[in-house]
């Protein structure tokens, strides 16, 4: 865990101030939406259940108030039997049918849930409304209830029976007194708890909806025929039967609302107080059922929730943007002082911190660009006149070879070339003692090559061969003086001199499709391998031979290009051991105004 810890801290560390921020206000926020938002759905569900519930309770508890209007009814009707002023007359022996028609009478104005009507005497005579069923089937039951009518002196109720009229039933009883207070018998009505089932399942019955009613001696009244799918039932018992053990959790249970196992999963259970005669209507409804408004409320607050932090989400970006932005500019232009060239102000029209900073580094940028400028003035000045210094030097030795050359040759009367050495000596002088100029046609440095090639052919006969091969509007091209006789100077002395066959060199320009001058010079030399030709772009790589004809190198024609052209011109150098070395070189194409000469093509320049 502190690992993880220590990983995180860095990984912030490491990240910019606005993913900092963003991160630090997303992620409070949030936390405190979804605090709010857990505070309200908890609220709301609380709520929701305390309403569903306080709707469950009213239902069952108009539902309990509909049973005992159903149960006042029965009483009523057997308090109007037990009270008719010629009771003791309808009770008398040789009135049997009189009784019989009383309680057809009361059969026929019964209500929904009473079945059969009785009247039991003193004696045990016992009358009936259905008196011939009664007469062939019996009430075993009867019995028991006169028996417990004795112990009571109002109106009681028994425990559920199977009635052989009625079929599963309750029985209401109604002691009947004479005018003087003897007891005469009693009045029984069968209420038909099937019926009474029925009716009440119009009210409660769903398919995620159920219902029971339980006595005090957890006996249940209700009688489905058919079981329904939520409680669990005793298996092959018929008519239906709750489980015990279900039963007995029920009486356990108090009034109000309560969580309890069913037969396919959890169960909300509604239990209303005790009637009169200690009845007990459940309401059953499934949890999931229940909870499915919870779900719709879920969804709402889902959605809201997915909107709520895609609106934040988006807001603390543009925040942390917003507010970081003058940092992360400020930041990104500092990044880049490694390339001063190319830095721009920071524009910021801000007057607070972040606004007088930006103005500090403006200063301090406006400040460094002056001095790098003032600083590469300086170089340039001195590498110029470091270039100048080096083209105004001619090697001592050079002119002591050449001349020693011209008095061989005038010791063997070869005036020709004694003529031609002498005119080109004098005219590669010219060329490099010239200052009205650095710059110069193509064709002109070519035509001091020449010279300088002649001269060295002088000393070193048939070595080397120099070729020419330029475009015509190549030559027309302005170039810098000198260029080209370095190249060749050491293509000579360090390519050819050092073979003991002769070589060639060829030099070629041409204008590229992208606007530039390509020079390659190719020299068919010892060559060189990947050393030799990083040690030729060094300061000191090489000993420069006391036979140059100036103190120019191959790095100083590579600065001189960069100098006046750029960075993405200069030399490249190419070569392999013993095949020999290819030099290019890449400047823009320049026409020169004024004096262009002839084009030519390829020709030896050794004569």
């Amino acid at each position: 865990m502190i690992k993880r810890m220590s990983l995180l801290s860095r990984w912030l560390r490491q990240r910019g101030l606005a993913v900092r921020q963003f991160l630090f206000l997303f992620l409070v926020t949030s936390l405190l939406f979804v605090l709010l938002g857990w505070i309200n759905w908890t609220e709301s569900k609380k709520l929701w259940e305390e309403q569903a519930a306080s709707d469950a309770q009213a239902l069952a508890g108009r539902t309990n108030q509909l049973i005992d209007a159903y149960l006042d009814n029965v009483q009523n009707l057997l308090l109007l039997l037990a009270a008719r002023e010629d009771r003791e007359q309808l009770l008398a022996d040789g009135n049997e049918t009189w009784a019989t028609q009383a309680l057809e009478n009361l059969e026929r104005t019964r209500n929904a849930v009473a079945r059969s009507f009785f009247i039991v005497r003193q004696d045990g005579k016992v009358y009936s409304n259905s008196q011939v069923f009664y007469d062939i089937m019996g009430n075993p039951h009867l019995e028991k209830l006169y028996e417990l009518s004795q112990a009571q002196y109002g109106a009681i109720n028994s425990e559920p029976y199977w009635s052989p009229l009625s079929g599963q039933s309750v029985g209401y009883v109604q002691p009947i007194y004479g005018k003087t207070g003897q007891k005469l018998g009693i009045a029984v009505a069968e209420i038909d708890l099937q019926l009474l089932t029925q009716q009440i399942a119009q009210l409660l019955l769903s398919k995620n909806q159920s219902f029971a009613i339980v006595t005090k001696k957890n006996n249940v009244i209700t009688s489905l025929q058919i079981p329904d799918r939520l409680l669990p039932y005793e298996p092959g018992v018929y008519p239906p039967q709750l489980q015990s053990g279900f039963v007995r959790k029920l009486s356990e249970l108090p009034a109000g609302v309560s969580p309890i196992d069913g037969a396919i999963g959890p169960l909300v259970a509604v239990k209303t107080s005790p009637n009169r005669l200690g009845w007990s209507l459940y309401l059953f409804i499934e949890q999931q059922y229940f909870d499915q408004h919870l779900l719709k409320l879920y969804e709402k607050f889902r959605y809201i929730a997915l909107i709520w932090i895609s609106l934040l989400l988006i807001s603390t970006c543009l925040m942390s943007r917003y507010f970081t932005s003058p940092v992360r500019k400020l930041a990104a232009k500092m990044d880049r002082v490694r390339d001063v060239e190319v830095l721009s102000p920071l524009n910021v029209n801000r007057e607070d911190e972040i606004g007088r900073l930006a103005h500090s580094y403006n200063e301090l940028l406006e400040r460094i660009q002056q001095l790098l400028q003032e600083t590469k003035n300086a170089e340039r000045r001195k590498k110029e006149y470091e270039l100048k210094m080096l083209q105004s030097q001619i090697a001592p030795h050079f002119l002591y070879n050449t001349l020693a050359c011209v008095s061989s040759l005038a010791r063997q009367r070869k005036t020709d070339e004694v003529r031609e050495t002498i005119k080109s000596l004098v005219g590669l002088l010219s060329f490099s003692f010239d200052k009205s100029t650095e710059f110069v046609t193509l064709a002109e440095e070519l035509e001091g090559l020449n010279r300088y090639a002649q001269i060295q052919q002088i000393r070193y006969g048939d070595k080397f061969r120099l070729l020419a091969d330029v475009e015509p509007a190549a030559l027309e091209a302005r170039t810098l003086k000198l260029t080209l006789q370095p190249l060749v100077e050491n293509s000579i002395f360090h390519g050819l001199a050092p073979r003991k066959a002769p070589g060639t060199i060829l030099v070629r320009g041409r204008i590229t499709a992208r606007g530039t001058l390509r020079l390659t010079i190719r020299d068919t030399g010892i060559g060189m391998d990947a050393a030799q030709i990083r040690r030729v772009w060094e300061p000191d790589g090489r000993p420069r031979s006391r036979q140059r004809f100036t103190g120019i190198g191959v790095k100083n024609v590579h600065e001189r290009i960069r100098l006046h052209y750029g960075e993405r011109y200069g030399l490249r150098i190419a070569s392999r051991p013993g095949i020999g070395t290819v030099v290019r070189i890449e400047m823009p194409f320049e026409p020169m105004p004024e004096g262009v000469r002839e084009a030519f093509g390829p020709m030896p320049l050794d004569s």
